[in-house]
């Protein structure tokens, strides 16, 4: 007889108990516990069994009585709502065993979690790897807690909070919404709480990261955030036309990104990338064309060289689902070769370089410019309003200026990503001048025909950016 069975009683419902947990109630001649759970197990408690109630915040009392009686032969048993060892009584029953030197038999039976019933009211929010937070800082530092919501946040788990909000801690949550949102948990990341789970009153709501009101938790509320997959759906399950779902997998061969493998696996590298970014909720345009310039150079320094025009994807994409934009011009031929024949197919766009023109050798020579600058000229005289990219020549890019403050060139916009030591500087300086030209520019030194190319690839794409994928026309 001498032993302590600790329980999980559950949330609190008598469905939500197991059939263990009743029966150890049964025949219980001592129960231990928290005095506000009494009231979810009295159905089940008899009227020899003794009862031993403490108020909140006295767990190691609660464990010492509960030695004293068992090592005077007893049996005991100690109450722990939810799970026993989930920020239950299990653990300090276990190391007050071994504090104590005493040879009491533990025994444990499990119960559902608050979490789990929670999540079970939301829908199907943690049918993924996920992660559960407690907020409370009475026994943990708030800065190991922070460190914790960190590494939860970016690693995309599916995340469960505990004790997320009280009269004292009225602060902590918000900032643990701040953390994931810094750490590339979208906005519109779905997320879910319940109000006293599995007991009367209870209440679920399903809402955004971006607009859950921290007011409107307590501590009697249990939050799950989604991952980077959780979807919030329509489907009337009786309680709320909205439920979360995150999903293991099971459909994805039957939809694969566009793309195929190729698709599949730039979708799972920009994913890896908004994960690494440390301002990953720009405006959508800019961050479609900063994932694109990240991948193509493996280099998250684009995330301060990358300068883009507010709006100017936008306005691009524009021109060109409006027919307005029938012509890309470019400095070199490899920037054409890198840009998506598909796409400029399905656009009616074309894709011009100049340098393999007749003209541009006698005009080089006759003026005693570069035969860059040359093809740039000539291009401006067919297409004034062209989408003019720049991936290798600086002289190019300052004749299009030169062209442009005459008023000769008006282009619909410009990328500039020409790179090298000589003049590359200054012609990027040069554009960036023209504040009314809608512009993309790699500052400093860096850039290339495959950054230039990547870069028109995603404005012609902008309509994917929201899904993440890499485009139809992959």
């Amino acid at each position: 007889m001498r032993s302590i069975i600790v329980v999980g009683i559950g949330p609190g419902s008598i469905e939500d108990m197991t059939a263990a947990v009743r029966e150890t109630l049964r025949t219980a001649d001592i129960v231990i516990g928290y005095k506000y759970y009494f009231q979810f197990i009295s159905c089940y408690i008899s009227s020899h069994t003794k009862c031993i109630d403490t108020g909140m915040k006295k767990e190691r009392e609660r464990a010492e009585k509960a030695f004293e009686i068992a090592e005077q032969g007893h049996q005991v048993v100690v109450i722990s709502s939810g799970d026993a060892g989930i920020y239950g009584m299990a653990s300090l029953i276990y190391e007050m065993k071994y504090q104590r030197g005493s040879d009491i038999d533990i025994i444990v039976h499990p119960g559902i979690s608050a979490f789990q019933k929670a999540a079970s009211l939301l829908g199907a929010p943690i049918s993924h790897d996920f992660c559960v937070l407690s907020l409370s800082d009475l026994m943990t530092p708030w800065a190991l807690i922070e460190r914790r919501i960190k590494a939860a946040a970016e690693a995309d788990f599916v995340t469960a909070v505990y004790n997320p909000r009280s009269n004292e801690r009225y602060w902590q949550l918000d900032m643990l919404r701040e953390i994931f949102l810094n750490e590339g948990r979208h906005p519109d990341t779905p997320v879910g709480y319940v109000r006293q789970a599995g007991r009367d009153g209870e209440t679920v709501k399903i809402t955004t990261l971006a607009s859950l009101d921290t007011k409107d938790i307590d501590m009697l509320t249990v939050i799950i955030i989604g991952n980077s997959q959780t979807m919030a759906l329509q489907c009337d399950n009786g309680r709320d036309k909205n439920v979360m779902i995150t999903p293991r997998g099971y459909y994805a061969n039957e939809n694969p990104p566009s793309g195929g493998l190729g698709g599949a696996i730039m979708t799972q590298s920009f994913r890896t990338i908004l994960s690494g970014m440390k301002r990953p909720n720009i405006p959508i345009d800019k961050r479609w064309l900063m994932l694109h310039a990240i991948h193509t150079t493996a280099d998250f320094d684009m995330e301060d060289i990358l300068h883009i025009d507010d709006e100017a994807p936008a306005r691009i994409f524009e021109s060109i689902n409006s027919g307005k934009l029938k012509t890309i011009v470019t400095d070199v031929t490899m920037v054409v070769s890198g840009i998506r024949k598909a796409a400029l197919s399905r656009l009616g766009i074309e894709a011009k370089c100049y340098l393999q023109d007749s003209r541009v050798a006698e005009m080089s020579e006759k003026y005693g410019i570069t035969r860059t600058q040359a093809g740039i000229r000539l291009a401006v005289e067919e297409h004034p309003d062209a989408l003019f990219v720049f991936g290798n020549a600086p002289t190019a890019l300052l004749e299009l200026c030169e062209l442009m403050r005459h008023g000769k060139a008006h282009p619909i916009g410009v990328i500039a990503a020409p790179v090298g030591f000589v003049h590359v500087k200054e012609s990027k300086y040069a554009v960036k001048s023209f504040s009314d030209v809608p512009k993309i520019i790699v500052e400093g030194r860096k850039g290339g025909s495959n950054i230039a190319a990547t870069l028109c690839n995603a404005i012609m794409t902008l309509d994917d950016a929201e899904q993440i994928k890499p485009g139809r026309d992959f």
